[in-house]
């Protein structure tokens, strides 16, 4: 397995530098510090991929917060999705909270969606949504991100918490594959 991951590592594409995805943050800090402001948000870590995305933009809001998180998969270190598996609910209640989610990507958006659901049916006030990375698939997703820090192409991606089988979430930058 460590022969595939370090090929795919050694033959991918940087799509964006770590300067880049830093930039990002910072952008996507800027206007989420505008909205929420003075709204007491719960941030809701989508596990495993926001990890990296919420470690680093957390920092930047300026506003109280509590955090939480919440693990709905589709991926299962595979390289295509499935149904959605519910391994973590939040145990900070939504009701009557403005929540702040926080992913690393929005793909085909069928699993910020559920989320999204999943927020309002416990009576969130309003439900907001932030992602590093958006691909443009060039077809309607059924959910839109709020704060999007960079568009790319349709190519399966790593780096930033997007992973390959479960491994380079770590890499500094946003790379494609070349399989």
């Amino acid at each position: 397995m460590l022969d595939e991951i370090n090929h795919v590592l050694a033959t991918a594409d940087l799509l964006h530098s770590e300067a880049e995805a830093e930039a990002a943050l910072d952008r996507m800090a800027e206007a989420i510090n505008r909205l929420l402001a003075g709204q007491n948000p719960l941030v809701l870590c989508v596990i495993n991929g926001g990890i990296v995305v919420a470690g680093k933009l957390l920092p930047r809001l300026t506003m109280p917060l509590n955090l939480d998180s919440i693990n709905a998969s589709r991926y299962q270190n595979q390289t295509a999705g499935g149904d959605i598996n519910w391994l973590l609910l939040p145990k900070t209640p939504l009701k009557d909270r403005t929540v702040l989610i926080i992913d690393d990507i929005l793909d085909e958006g069928i699993t910020l969606s559920h989320i999204h659901q999943y927020c309002l049916e416990q009576q969130a006030k309003a439900v907001y949504s932030a992602v590093l990375v958006e691909k443009d698939l060039n077809q309607p997703k059924p959910i839109t991100a709020d704060f999007v820090g960079l568009v790319v192409e349709n190519r399966y991606l790593f780096g930033y918490g997007m992973d390959y089988k479960g491994y380079l979430r770590n890499a500094p930058g946003i790379f494609a594959c070349n399989l």
